[in-house]
C-alpha cells in the first residue's frame, strides 16, 4: 500500500443461503487483494428486509478497508467479488446471496458517476447500515453527521446481533 491510499467503508449483506460465509468471504477475497485491505469488521446484525418485504430476514454487517483504489474501481472490485460469489440481480430490493456497497470514501464528503452516489443514497435511514457502521465509525461524518448520530436515530425494530467475535470474517 502506498501513501495514495484512503479508508473506505462497505455495507455487506445477504439473505439466501448462508448470507455470514458470503460475507465473510468477500471479505477474505477483498482483502487478499493487492490493493484493498480490510481494516475493521462490525458485528453482524440480523435485520428485517427493507423495502421488498415479503422475503427473508437479512444478515448485515459493515467493514473498513484501506485501498488505493478510487471510488469506482472499488465499486467494480466489489461486484467483481459479488459475481464470483454467484449474486444475481433479478429485482431491486429482492433476495440476494451477497450484496456489498461502498458507503463512503475517505476525502470524497459528496461523488457522483454513472455508476457510484457517495454517500450511499438514505443509507442514514437504515438501521442495517447506520448500526454496524456506527460500530466500526462512530465519528465518521455522513452529510454533516456523524454516524453513531445517524444510528441513534434509526428505527431499530428487529435488529439484533447474530455475529459479534471480532473475526467471524477470517
Amino acid at each position: 500500500m502506498t501513501a495514495s491510499n484512503r479508508n473506505a467503508w462497505l455495507g455487506l449483506g445477504g439473505n439466501i443461503g448462508d448470507p455470514v460465509t458470503s460475507m465473510a468471504k468477500a471479505l477474505r477475497d477483498l482483502d487478499g487483494r493487492g490493493d484493498t485491505r480490510v481494516l475493521s469488521v462490525s458485528p453482524v446484525y440480523k435485520t428485517p428486509p427493507w423495502g421488498k418485504i415479503d422475503q427473508p430476514w437479512f444478515h448485515n454487517a459493515c467493514a473498513e478497508v484501506e485501498t488505493s483504489l478510487d471510488p469506482e474501481a472499488l465499486l467494480a472490485a466489489c461486484l467483481d467479488v459479488e459475481q464470483r460469489l454467484k449474486r444475481q440481480r433479478l429485482e431491486r430490493w429482492g433476495p440476494r446471496i451477497i450484496d456489498i456497497d461502498v458507503l463512503a470514501y475517505e476525502g470524497l464528503e459528496k461523488f457522483e458517476s454513472p455508476t457510484l452516489t457517495l454517500p450511499h443514497p438514505r443509507m442514514t435511514e437504515r438501521a442495517f447500515v447506520m448500526v454496524p457502521l456506527a460500530d466500526i465509525a462512530p465519528d465518521l461524518v455522513i452529510s454533516g453527521r456523524t454516524a453513531s448520530h445517524w444510528s441513534a436515530l434509526c428505527d431499530r425494530t428487529g435488529v439484533d446481533i447474530a455475529r459479534n467475535d471480532a473475526n467471524w470474517w477470517k
